[in-house]
């Protein structure tokens, strides 16, 4: 099982940047504790960080037939990007949003994601742990993606 882990901008400054919201841990950290769970579970973990929209874009379209899921912490993107959610949308697999703050206390702009309509689930606002949250839906949500299509395979 391969997950595609994708990084949206300003979070290569956590650690630095305001630590009353997003905490003292920087990426890299929460990168080495996510891998070290995925491992445990024979999963294997791709990483991807950039500050640019189209970049974030060409990331997601390059999973298709890459990776069998994506989780991604869009950051600000998730509100303002149709061109992020219309790549999730166009690669069709399963999608777990992720975002250290609870997105739902902060500045009304910040209370909508674009981005969660193209993602089969959110999880917000239980800081770094929240990665660890998003890796285990995605393990389930695949093995049962994969259970189907393996039953429907034997059926027809």
């Amino acid at each position: 099982m391969k997950i595609a882990v994708i990084q949206g901008p300003n979070l290569n400054m956590l650690g630095i940047r305001e630590q009353h919201i997003y905490g003292s841990m920087g990426l890299d950290q929460i990168h080495e504790q996510l891998k070290a769970a995925a491992e445990q579970n024979g999963v294997e973990l791709e990483f991807f960080q950039s500050n640019l929209e189209g970049e974030i874009v060409d990331r997601i379209q390059e999973c298709l037939g890459t990776a069998d899921g994506i989780m991604i912490n869009p950051a600000a993107y998730s509100h303002t990007s149709i061109a992020i959610k219309d790549a999730l949308s166009a690669v069709s697999m399963p999608v777990v949003e992720v975002h250290i703050s609870n997105i739902y206390k902060r500045e009304e702009f910040r209370q909508k994601s674009i981005t969660a309509s193209a993602s089969t689930g959110v999880i917000s606002g239980f800081g770094p742990f929240g990665y660890h949250m998003g890796l285990i839906a995605l393990m389930q949500i695949i093995s049962e993606v994969k259970a189907i299509a393996q039953a429907q395979q034997q059926n027809a």
